[in-house]
């Protein structure tokens, strides 16, 4: 029967001009003609039953996509997808592709790794891959919670804050997926931190100093992601309404280059005018010695008329005076 070329440009397109044995025979191809397009140096063989159509190509998406080619069993449904950092990254959240492709596959299916490709067997599955994104992947919010079981909590705290600033997950399915998982290894921080990035932190380094300057000890509540229409409409990450205060967190997000520090420097500059001082905190001030940060905060917040005086924490050794 002549082939279906139409089917298999539609599959390559689809797939960065990768096809499957399984699709190409499906198409009315036979073995004879698949291994003639590879001898001929037509085609390339990337893995076992997967063929590049366009020999050359060789970044991530080809080779990873190859890889969950390969783990895909044919059948109707998907039963592979990338996950962990294959997906971050499919879902733009991480920068570089990552050098090992990580896959899930439900658990009754067993697929062994490789050098350069590390599949999981997942006992949940219907609510574990997104239904509409090609390449089949994890869903954000299960992806971003595997990624940050990883790492310490600070980091998890970073990288789920950082995707609620961008807006491509909420603060809502990121507690039902948590909700989800019994065990997570920071669900104890996670869960009450997504309180606070919901209130506005919008980065690792401001949920850290709600927690662990400012509400460990005892400090006045700000008004989070303030708004001011000085010099041009802004916000502002944390503010003392009452006392005429504004505490910036700098953290790693948004604050790396030079040129943002120059722009921060004269908002600071321009809110002096409205009798409101800002003062900033960095990510050693609130993630390594968050109680002398909030001695210092406290004595500002007295100095403006603050009747109160922080408290000491639970850390061993807390900077703040005792009585």
């Amino acid at each position: 029967m002549p082939v279906d070329w139409t089917t298999l440009r539609q599959h390559a397109t689809r797939q960065s001009d990768l096809l499957t044995r399984r699709q190409c025979l499906a198409a009315g191809m036979t073995d004879d003609a698949l291994q003639w397009r590879v001898s001929s140096g037509r085609w390339a063989r990337l893995r076992v039953g997967v063929f590049l159509t366009r020999p050359g190509r060789d970044d991530w998406h080809v080779t990873a996509t190859a890889d969950l080619l390969r783990c895909l069993s044919g059948a109707p449904a998907a039963d592979a997808a990338f996950c962990g950092r294959s997906a971050l990254y499919l879902w733009g959240l991480e920068r570089k592709p990552p050098v090992v492709t990580e896959v899930v596959v439900p658990y009754e299916r067993a697929i062994a790794s490789g050098p350069t490709l590390m599949v999981r067997r997942s006992v949940r599955w219907e609510d574990l891959v997104d239904e509409t994104a090609y390449p089949w992947r994890t869903t954000l919010p299960a992806t971003l919670l595997d990624v940050a079981a990883r790492g310490s909590a600070i980091d998890a705290l970073s990288a789920v804050a950082r995707a609620v600033q961008k807006e491509v997950v909420s603060v809502g399915e990121l507690r039902g997926e948590l909700a989800r998982r019994q065990g997570h290894r920071h669900s104890r921080v996670l869960g009450p931190a997504l309180a606070d990035v919901e209130e506005g932190a919008q980065s690792g380094a401001e949920v850290l100093y709600v927690r662990d300057v400012e509400r460990a000890h005892g400090l006045p509540s700000t008004t989070r992601q303030a708004l001011s229409d000085v010099g041009r409409r802004r916000l502002h990450d944390n503010e003392y309404a009452g006392y005429g205060l504004v505490v910036e967190v700098d953290g790693r997000l948004g604050h790396e280059q030079w040129q943002d520090r120059v722009k921060d420097g004269r908002r600071d500059r321009q809110l002096l005018s409205t009798a409101r001082a800002t003062t900033r905190v960095f990510w050693a001030d609130v993630a390594v010695t968050p109680c002398d940060t909030a001695v210092d905060i406290g004595a500002v917040l007295r100095a403006r008329g603050w009747p109160g005086r922080p408290r000491r924490c639970r850390r061993a050794g807390c900077a703040v005076p005792p009585g």
